[in-house]
């Protein structure tokens, strides 16, 4: 037994059980009974929760005795980018996955990894680019833990590539007993399939194993399309290029009806860098970024600058990179200069191919009417993804990735979930889905329409977790 877990007292431990017990009559009686109260934010600085104890393992070893010491709730984060009580359980124990952050073993020539499960995907990259190798789907930007993104299933650019479910051959899981099990498409399949995607519902992901990709020179098409013909365009000259790695599309306010269509391509190898890094540079400063930001949510006219002048200006220079350098972009190019009193956030809506249209002028119709201060609208896509149990995308999709400034006092966020659930039925409308990373602001009749899933997830979690050990706020909420 490790030094952590052997000094949880005997009377922390009989508070914890009594309140899991029902025998205290709250989660907040059993904290009052512990002074000793943690506070776990996210990135956003709402929906902080706070916990018992926090514990940062090393190994999975610990994790397992952590699991069986512990007498009640646990709930798991990574890098905290989710935004609403996914990474932490009110009154339990949040196991802080940071420090389990080792490449384990990789393989260059089969072109795969195994790694901890709080490593963050910038730290890998800086292990494959020594080896011409790429992570072959992560998310837009590298600070995010990779047992973060298969817990959360996320997706990148990556053209015809899905959720990064698709890269994954297996997990390593520690269940609510502490046993260490091996998860993938042939071995407990049922457990694999719900792991992607499930929020920590069923135990801890301590390793990953992945497939990995080749690092390739890439180069930067832009090209304005009408809103009508964004589909087509994106069928025939996107997914129909064989050279296209990354593609993505950006809707603008105040009208989010002009896509601007941003394809990376293989460039031929002979083809000049424009920019000679090969990953971006850690620990720049991004005080510009920051000042634009502030100038297009806050300044009269900000958002029709942004449209008629800043774009056309980042984007009018050719851009020649490696595939490594424009997977590592760094979120602290999108972090304000302060959250104190507004805060960015993330929104994500799948709509099947047939209802790209309807939805996108929907969506549009509802951001004017409420007077969303948003950013912008990025449009990416899915094939259809036959792993995860709680999958999104259940045929082919366009997915419609939200960001947005807010005001971090409770009035504005009561607003943000009137206009959210206007989204979400919109999303219902159009037999589409939306993400679950993101601000609590479904109801539970919204929730299930949308995952109709979760009841196979309760059924399959009373048989592997019977005393529901594993739990955040998002299943408190919803499961």
């Amino acid at each position: 037994m490790t030094a952590s877990v052997a000094a949880l007292s005997r009377r922390r431990l009989l508070t914890i059980a009594m309140a899991q017990a029902g025998l205290l009559s709250s989660p907040a009686e059993a904290l009052a009974a512990n002074p000793r109260q943690l506070r776990i934010d996210n990135v956003t600085g709402l929906y902080a929760v706070e916990v018992a104890r926090v514990e940062t393992p090393r190994t999975t070893a610990e994790v397992s005795a952590l699991v069986r010491a512990w007498p009640g709730k646990v709930g798991i984060g990574g890098a905290r980018f989710s935004m609403g009580g996914q990474i932490a359980v009110a009154g339990g124990l949040h196991l802080d996955m940071r420090q389990m952050a080792s490449v384990l073993w990789l393989k260059p020539k089969e072109r795969v990894v195994r790694v901890q499960a709080g490593l963050r995907w910038r730290d890998l990259q800086d292990r494959l680019d020594r080896e011409g190798l790429a992570v072959k789907t992560m998310q837009s930007f590298a600070n995010f833990s990779v047992g973060g993104s298969v817990s959360v299933n996320a997706h990148g650019r990556y053209v015809g590539h899905g959720p990064v479910g698709r890269t994954v051959r297996a997990v390593q899981l520690v269940l609510h007993d502490g046993q260490v099990v091996e998860a993938s498409r042939s071995q407990r399949p049922e457990l694999f399939r719900a792991v992607l995607g499930g929020y920590g519902a069923l135990g801890v992901i301590t390793e990953v194993e992945l497939d990995l990709a080749e690092n390739v020179k890439i180069e930067r098409i832009v090209e304005p399309v009408a809103l009508t013909d964004y589909a087509a365009h994106f069928r025939q000259r996107v997914l129909g290029d064989p050279r296209s790695v990354l593609h993505n599309a950006d809707l603008l306010p105040p009208a989010f009806d002009a896509p601007v269509s941003t394809t990376w391509r293989r460039a031929d190898p002979a083809t000049p860098l424009t920019e000679r890094e090969p990953l971006v540079p850690r620990g720049k400063r991004y005080a510009l970024e920051q000042n634009v930001i502030w100038a297009v949510t806050e300044m009269p006219g900000g958002a029709l600058s942004r449209a008629s002048v800043l774009q056309p200006l980042m984007n009018a220079r050719p851009a020649v990179v490696w595939l490594n350098h424009e997977a590592s972009l760094d979120v602290a190019e999108l972090e304000p200069r302060t959250r104190a009193i507004s805060t960015y956030a993330l929104q994500e809506y799948f709509v099947p191919e047939r209802h790209f249209l309807g939805f996108a002028r929907e969506m549009a119709r509802v951001l004017r009417q409420h007077e969303v201060n948003a950013l912008n609208v990025s449009i990416r896509h899915s094939p259809a993804d036959p792993d995860a149990l709680m999958a999104w995308a259940k045929e082919d999709v366009f997915s419609f990735v939200l960001y947005y400034k807010q005001r971090t006092w409770a009035r504005a966020s009561a607003q943000v979930g009137v206009w959210t659930r206007a989204l979400i039925d919109a999303v219902l409308r159009h037999e589409g889905r939306y993400y679950l990373p993101y601000q609590p602001h479904a109801t539970r009749e919204q929730f299930q329409r949308a995952y109709p899933e979760a009841a196979a997830l309760r059924r399959l979690k009373d048989e592997v977790d019977p005393g529901w050990k594993f739990s955040n706020e998002l299943w408190r909420q919803y499961l």
